[in-house]
């Protein structure tokens, strides 16, 4: 079985307000064997860097003196030095691959269903998802073994929770023929608190690496990760690891 923990980074613009326009979902699937390992190496490195807390890719900021940031008193050097770190174990381990979505607010508004902050969230959410479903039939047809996964993600509040886990059952049961069959996902989407899921946390890394590259134009983390991500047979990374939405009228980034 494999675990895929996602995680956002940036915030879906309010209509009519799109300077940030855009907005990034990140996921780390972890097999289930290679969990404790993961978990191992990330709790080691944290022992060693005497780092307490959660690891968040806005912790990483020059000028972030969060009073719980673990790293206010490190230079800047010392939080490359970390970050660097954990992508080198999440890269390391070369059954993990990361899957990310990027949209573009002002795109997406002009498309019929979209008219809120939370349509952006979960059509962005969704855009993961599906790739998720389509690495694991892919793994699948290799094996020949029935492959299944879950789904976990950070909880925000209990309105919004509850909204969130309503539109993910009415995704992966949908029998429309415009929506991708979620055979191999198993139950509905799996909450918790991010300080308390190290899986969450890298996922929170994969996608701010991914959001400072398109709204920054700053490919330094973006690269780091790169090699992990899902490709397809000739190695493309494009809608296969890293998906745009929406598809049509794209002007943004677009990565082999």
């Amino acid at each position: 079985m494999y675990i895929c923990f996602v995680d956002e980074s940036g915030t879906p613009a309010k209509p009519g307000q799109e300077k940030q326009k855009y907005f990034v979902f990140g996921g780390v699937i972890i097999p289930e064997n290679q969990w404790k390992f993961v978990r191992q190496k990330i709790l080691g490195l944290k022992i060693r860097k005497q780092y307490s807390g959660e690891i968040k890719w806005r912790f990483f900021a020059p000028n972030n003196n969060d009073e719980n940031n673990p790293m206010k008193d490190w230079n800047q050097s010392q939080k490359d030095e970390f970050r660097s770190s954990v992508f080198e174990i999440i890269c390391s381990v070369k059954s993990i691959k990361l899957i990310c979505s990027v949209s573009d607010a002002t795109l997406a508004y002009k498309l019929n269903g979209v008219n809120s902050q939370n349509d952006i969230y979960f059509r962005t959410f969704r855009v993961v998802t599906e790739r998720f479903q389509y690495f694991l039939q892919d793994i699948q047809k290799i094996t020949g073994s029935p492959t299944n996964g879950i789904i976990v993600a950070d909880h925000r509040n209990g309105r919004e929770d509850n909204n969130f886990r309503h539109q993910h059952d009415q995704l992966i049961r949908s029998d429309n023929s415009n929506t991708t069959n979620y055979k191999n996902v198993i139950e509905g989407i799996f909450l918790t608190p991010s300080h308390m899921s190290i899986g969450i946390q890298l996922a929170d890394m994969i996608a701010g690496a991914v959001w400072r590259f398109y709204t920054h134009d700053d490919k330094k983390w973006f690269d780091t990760i790169k090699p992990s991500f899902r490709k397809n047979e000739t190695g493309v990374i494009g809608g296969f690891g890293l998906a745009c939405y929406p598809k049509r009228g794209w002007n943004g980034p677009i990565i082999d």
